[in-house]
């Protein structure tokens, strides 16, 4: 299935790119989400029309996400949680107590921003965990998990 991508997508393109995708990908998740059409001949025609206005979407969206970048630079967060003698963690720290305690200290953040790579954190100690405000935008925050 082929499609035309209105907005930036990780890993598949950039506005304004045709790219092959599986059906179900396409039909369940890009276009219901608005992030692409089918490439027929009419809605090449219409996106060929409407470029310059998504690309000026685009741009805001990318700028707003580098304001709140600046303004996740200072933050850092210190996050209370019940740990064992030897600093492991009883349960353990995930995106949404990260982007409670990020939303707290100022800057509201999204659990779906928040990336652990590795996981959920189950140590105490002291982690520098990347924040995605957009698919170019990614900030750093300082996050610090002590015992309660």
């Amino acid at each position: 299935m082929n499609v035309i991508l209105l907005e930036k997508v990780h890993k598949l393109g950039s506005l304004g790119d045709t790219v092959a995708v599986k059906p179900g990908f396409g039909r369940n998740f890009l276009i219901p989400k608005g992030m692409a059409v089918s490439a027929t001949p009419d809605n090449i025609a219409k996106f060929e029309a409407r470029r310059a206005e998504l690309e000026n979407v685009a741009a805001e969206k990318l700028s707003a996400a580098e304001s709140r970048r600046e303004s996740l630079a200072e933050i850092a967060v210190t996050i209370a949680h019940k740990a064992g003698d030897e600093g492991k963690l009883f349960g353990s720290v995930g995106t949404a107590e990260i982007a409670r305690a990020i939303s707290e200290a100022g800057t509201e953040v999204e659990k779906r921003e928040v990336r652990l790579p590795e996981g959920p954190i189950r140590q105490i100690g002291e982690y520098d965990i990347d924040i995605e405000l957009h698919s170019d935008v990614v900030a750093t925050v300082k996050v610090t998990i002590v015992a309660e």
